[in-house]
C-alpha cells in the first residue's frame, strides 16, 4: 500500500485520542486554560457524565479576537515564550487541545477581554469551524462542549456510566483546587449534587482548603510537612498512621502546581511510611512538591499526568525525610477516629431487659506502686537509643506473681497530668486502663511496648552493631533443609542485630545469642518467622533493604505479650516511655496503641449531657 497523507480531520481524531480519553480529560484541559488565563473563579457544569454537556465559565483576562480565531487552531498556544520545551511554567501548553476537543464533539467558545464592548464567539461543529461572531459575555471565557463522541460511536461504548464519569470529573476537579488554593471552584449540573469551594488565602489556606475537599477531620489527624534541601521544597500535610485508608484514593500529589500520579513520589511515601503501616493501608496525603521547572519533563505523557525528574534520588530523598520530620513531631499522637470508632460500639443495655453476661476475667486493679511523679519522660530520648532505666528494669519482672487484687489507688497515684495519664486497672490481661486530667486512656499493651521494642533496636543499629547475650546452652532448631540455608546465608547480616546462628547438622539451626533487648523471647517462634520472612523475599542480597522489616520481626517477639499481668509501676513505666518515643501512638503494624475518650463522651453515652 503506498503511503499517504492523512486529512486533517482524521489528524485531529487522532489527536484528541490523545488528548482526549473521557469526558474528565476535556474537563482538566479547559480547567487548566483558566488557571492559566488568571481566572479567580470557575464553575463547571456537566450533565450526563460530561457526555451531554460540558460547560466550563471562568473570569480571567478573556482573548481577542485574533486570539480566539487562533486558539481552535493546532499547534497554536500562548503559553510557550520561546521554541524551549524545557522550562514550562504553566498548567497547559499542548497547542492542539481545542482543536482536537472540536473535532470529537460540539465546541463553542465565547471570550470578552477588559475594555471592550462586547464578546466573540467561535465554533467547531466536529472540525468545522464557524465564527467568530459578536456574543454578550462578561470579561472572561466560556467554553461549552457539547455531544463528546457522538460521531464516534465506537469511542462513546467505552466510556463508563454517567456516576463513574461524574465521579472522574469531580476527582479531577478536586485535584485541581487543592493546588490552586486561592481560586473559587463551582460544580453543578443535572447529573450531581452542587459542590462550592470558596477560594482560601492566608496563612491557613493550604488547612482549610484541604479540610474543604478531603474532609473536615484531616488536617487534625495530619502533621504538616516543611522541608527544603538542594532547591527541591517539600510541603503539604502527611495523615498520621492510624488515620490510613484501604487503598490509594486519597493520596494526592502535585509538582509545581501540576497534579501527577509518579512512580518516585509514589515510593517514597511507601517508604516513609514501611515502619508505620502494614501492607494493606495507606496513608493519606497531600504532598506538594516545588522544583525548578528545569529540573523536570513534564512533556513524558500526552495528558501530563506523568512527569520524569532529572534527579529522582534526590527528590525521593527529599520527600522522604520531609515526611520522617513531619511523623516525628506527632510523637504518640494517635488519629482521633480511633476514639470515635471506641465510642460507637458501646451500647446500652435494652430497658426493659436486663443485659445477659457471660462470665469474664474480672479487671485486674493495680496494686499502688511508686509516686507516678517517678516516672519521669527520659532526656534525649529522640537522640539516643535504649528505654528509659525505669522500663528496662520493669521488663525483667514481667514474669512476677500476680498482684493481689486491690480497688484503692494510692494518693500519689492521683497526680494525672502526664499526657497518657496514670494506670489505674488492667482488663483482660492486655489492656491498661490510664486516666489523665480530662480522659479515659485505653493502651493495647503489647502493640504499645512493640513499637518501643522496634525503635530501640533501630537506633542501636545506627550507632552500630546491637548487643547481644548468649545463650547459656545453645538453641538448636529443627527446619526444613532450604530454611536452614537461607537462614545460613543470612547470617552475617543476622549478627549486626545482635543474632547469632549457626548450621547444626541437616535441617538444623542452633542459636547462640541473641538480642540483648529482647530479653527472654520465644527463641524458636522468632527463628522460624524469620525463615518465613527469608522464604518470602527470596534473595539474602535484599537483607539490608529489609532490614527494618527483619526488625519488626523481632521487636514483635521481644514485646510484652498479651496477658501477661503487669504492677502499676510497669504500667506507668510503659506510659512513660510512650511519651518520649516518637511514633509510638500506633504499632509497627498501623493499628493504634491507645484510645484516649475524654470525660465528655462518657458522659453522653450516660446521657448526662
Amino acid at each position: 500500500m503506498a503511503i499517504r497523507q492523512l486529512p486533517d480531520d482524521l489528524v485531529n481524531k487522532i489527536a484528541a485520542g490523545e488528548v482526549v480519553e473521557r469526558p474528565a480529560s476535556v474537563v482538566k484541559e479547559l480547567v487548566e486554560n483558566a488557571l492559566d488565563a488568571g481566572a479567580r473563579r470557575i464553575a463547571i457544569t456537566t450533565s450526563a457524565g460530561g457526555k451531554s454537556l460540558i460547560r466550563i465559565e471562568d473570569d480571567g483576562h478573556g482573548m481577542g479576537e485574533a486570539d480566539l480565531v487562533l486558539s481552535v487552531e493546532r499547534h497554536a498556544t500562548s503559553k510557550l515564550a520561546d521554541d524551549g520545551l524545557d522550562d514550562i511554567r504553566t498548567l497547559g501548553f499542548r497547542g492542539e487541545a481545542l482543536a482536537s476537543i472540536g473535532s470529537v464533539s460540539d465546541l463553542s467558545v465565547a471570550s470578552r477581554t477588559a475594555g471592550t464592548e462586547t464578546g466573540l464567539k467561535i465554533s467547531l461543529k466536529r472540525g468545522v469551524k464557524d465564527g467568530p461572531v459578536p456574543h454578550p459575555i462578561n470579561r472572561g471565557t466560556v467554553v461549552e462542549v457539547k455531544n463528546l463522541f457522538a460521531a464516534i460511536p465506537a469511542r462513546l461504548k467505552f466510556l463508563k456510566s454517567d456516576r463513574a464519569e461524574t465521579g472522574a470529573i469531580t476527582d479531577v476537579v478536586r485535584r485541581l483546587a487543592m493546588a490552586h488554593r486561592g481560586v473559587h471552584f463551582v460544580l453543578s449540573g443535572t447529573d450531581r449534587q452542587p459542590i462550592n469551594w470558596p477560594a482560601q488565602t492566608g496563612e491557613g489556606a493550604v488547612h482549610a482548603r484541604l479540610a474543604q475537599i478531603i474532609g473536615a477531620d484531616f488536617p487534625s489527624n495530619a502533621q504538616e510537612i516543611a522541608f527544603s534541601r538542594g532547591g527541591i521544597v517539600v510541603g503539604g500535610l502527611a495523615g498520621l498512621p492510624t488515620y490510613s485508608r484501604a487503598n490509594t484514593l486519597n493520596q494526592f500529589y502535585f509538582v509545581n502546581g501540576r497534579s501527577v500520579r509518579d512512580k518516585v513520589l509514589l515510593g517514597a511515601v511507601r517508604a516513609a511510611y514501611a515502619d508505620f503501616l502494614h501492607r494493606d493501608r495507606f496513608p493519606v496525603i497531600a504532598l506538594f512538591v516545588a522544583i525548578d521547572p528545569g529540573e523536570v519533563d513534564v512533556n513524558v505523557h500526552p495528558t501530563k499526568a506523568e512527569l520524569r525528574f532529572r534527579d529522582q534520588g534526590a527528590v525521593r530523598g527529599a520527600v522522604i525525610r520531609a515526611i520522617g520530620e513531619a511523623l516525628a513531631v506527632a510523637g504518640f499522637k494517635a488519629s482521633s477516629r480511633v476514639a470515635d470508632a471506641a465510642l460507637s460500639s458501646f451500647r446500652a443495655p435494652m430497658p426493659d431487659s436486663p443485659a445477659t453476661s457471660t462470665a469474664q476475667p474480672a479487671p485486674y486493679f493495680a496494686e499502688p506502686g511508686p509516686s507516678a511523679a517517678q516516672y519521669q519522660a527520659p532526656q534525649g530520648t529522640l537522640g539516643r537509643p535504649g528505654f528509659s532505666p525505669a522500663l528496662s528494669a520493669e521488663i525483667r519482672h514481667f514474669d512476677a506473681p500476680s498482684a493481689r487484687m486491690e480497688t484503692d489507688v494510692s494518693p500519689a497515684a492521683e497526680q494525672t497530668n502526664f499526657p497518657l495519664g496514670v494506670a489505674r486497672a488492667q482488663v483482660f490481661e492486655n489492656y491498661i486502663v490510664a486516666q489523665n486530667g480530662d480522659a479515659l486512656v485505653l493502651i493495647d499493651q503489647h502493640a504499645a511496648h512493640e513499637r518501643l521494642v522496634y525503635e530501640r533496636f533501630r537506633n542501636q543499629l545506627r550507632a552500630g552493631p546491637v548487643p547481644s547475650q548468649r545463650q547459656l546452652i545453645p538453641v538448636v532448631i529443627d527446619l526444613p533443609e532450604e530454611d536452614c540455608g537461607r537462614l545460613e546465608d543470612a547470617a552475617p547480616v543476622l549478627e549486626r542485630l545482635g543474632l547469632y546462628l549457626e548450621r547444626f547438622g541437616a535441617g538444623a539451626i542452633a542459636v547462640n545469642e541473641t538480642p540483648g533487648l529482647l530479653g527472654s523471647t520465644d527463641i524458636d517462634g522468632l527463628i522460624r518467622d524469620l525463615a518465613d520472612g527469608l522464604a518470602e523475599w527470596d534473595s539474602v542480597a535484599v537483607l539490608e533493604e529489609r532490614m527494618d522489616a527483619i526488625i519488626a520481626r523481632m521487636a514483635c517477639h521481644g514485646s510484652v505479650r498479651s496477658g501477661r499481668r503487669l504492677r502499676a509501676d510497669e504500667m506507668n513505666a510503659l506510659l512513660r516511655e510512650m511519651e518520649a518515643t516518637p511514633h509510638s501512638g500506633q504499632c509497627i503494624h498501623g493499628r493504634p496503641t491507645y484510645i484516649e475518650l475524654k470525660k465528655g463522651d462518657l458522659e453522653r453515652l450516660f446521657g448526662r449531657r
